[in-house]
């Protein structure tokens, strides 16, 4: 049985939306600076190392546990799913199960998941990089797909097949770089390529 993991933020959904709404009440709370836009054209390393680059360190977990307090009623409405996402866990989970390995807080995701109705066998969170690599070692995952260098880091790590998506804030070239084995323009060209690729794997 193959077992595809799925990143979630432009992966599967595009959250932007919602988290600039998140972080537009931050910069109310807090007090602090912080270019929501910019936030949102990078997404994909951890909560805190974004927190990081605009207030103190010691800061940033406080406001982190703040961040994820928040996400349901302010980021859950604004956030849906991207052109292609069910049929590419439709076509993963028609050869095995379907994972989901985010940097994004578990239950959040679950959130998501829940509310759009994502078919992923399990949800793992707060994994980032290496900590990627190490759920899909210990799922046995064979594909990642992810719109993020670090994601097809991650896949090349693991011993899995980085499919890139151009979805995220990385250009296809870096991708490649990361060791992506293909990139894609959307989820809605993975069916017929996932196709292909598992039955040229049997």
């Amino acid at each position: 049985m193959m077992t595809t993991g799925f990143d979630l933020d432009m992966t599967l959904i595009d959250s932007r939306p919602g988290i600039k709404a998140v972080y537009d009440r931050l910069v109310v709370e807090s007090g602090t600076a912080i270019d929501t836009e910019l936030v949102v054209s990078r997404l994909g390393p951890p909560l805190e190392w974004e927190l990081a680059q605009w207030m103190p360190e010691a800061d940033a977990e406080r406001w982190a546990d703040r961040y994820r307090e928040l996400y349901p009623e302010l980021a859950l409405p604004l956030v849906e799913a991207l052109p292609g996402a069910h049929a590419a866990i439709g076509a993963a989970n028609a050869r095995g199960r379907s994972i989901l390995i985010t940097a994004k807080h578990g239950p959040n995701a679950q959130l998501h998941v829940d509310r759009l109705g994502l078919e992923v066998a399990e949800v793992f969170g707060r994994a980032w990089r290496e900590g990627k690599a190490d759920v899909l070692r210990a799922q046995g995952a064979t594909t990642y797909v992810g719109d993020h260098a670090h994601d097809m880091e991650a896949a090349v790590s693991s011993g899995a097949f980085g499919v890139g998506l151009t979805t995220g804030p990385c250009s296809a070239d870096e991708l490649r770089d990361a060791g992506a084995g293909i990139v894609l323009g959307s989820l809605e060209e993975f069916p017929a390529w996932f196709g292909e690729h598992a039955a040229s794997s049997v």
